[in-house]
């Protein structure tokens, strides 16, 4: 497992959002990046969480972080655990009053739910490995040398599809 860290949210040339996963212990322009398709309302969740806004009312994943701290559990971590025919899955460990507790989550919610707590995100090596592509195309400024890049990884977006991850 590698612990990772959200570099952000993209969309793809259909206009679905994609969160970035990257390793944190890779240096910027080295390494693999994670792309995981989402949904509008995770995609939404997540950037709020990054930016540490609140939405004016509860969301569904603020309202799950404060469910299980009036039940006196807490997430310990999330891990995106393998990928099959291009569907990733997840799993969020939970310590508990009666002991650890893992549920099965999408990654989209799991990220959204290990922001919110400042828990742990991790990848499993092999889909890292299997899905990954290469940091150079996300890490970038947009100044400079850099713009060639943004402009190799919107035509890598363009030409993406989910189904290019499937085994």
């Amino acid at each position: 497992m590698a612990q990772v860290r959200v570099l952000g949210i993209a969309l793809d040339a259909a206009q679905q959002h994609i969160v970035l996963l990257k390793p944190v212990l890779d240096e910027p322009g080295t390494g693999r990046v994670l792309p995981v398709w989402i949904g509008l309302q995770e995609a939404t969740s997540i950037l709020i969480a990054l930016e540490g806004r609140q939405a004016a009312r509860p969301l569904s994943h603020d309202l799950i972080t404060t469910l299980f701290g009036a039940v006196g559990a807490s997430i310990q971590r999330v891990e995106v655990t393998r990928i099959e025919q291009g569907t990733f899955y997840a799993e969020i460990t939970l310590t508990t009053p009666t002991g650890p507790q893992v549920i099965d989550a999408r990654p989209s919610d799991a990220i959204a739910l290990a922001l919110r707590a400042n828990a742990d995100i991790q990848v499993a090596d092999a889909v890292l490995d299997e899905a990954g592509i290469p940091a150079e195309l996300v890490d970038f400024d947009t100044e400079g040398d850099d713009a060639a890049q943004l402009d190799e990884f919107k035509r890598f977006l363009e030409d993406v599809d989910p189904e290019d991850f499937q085994g």
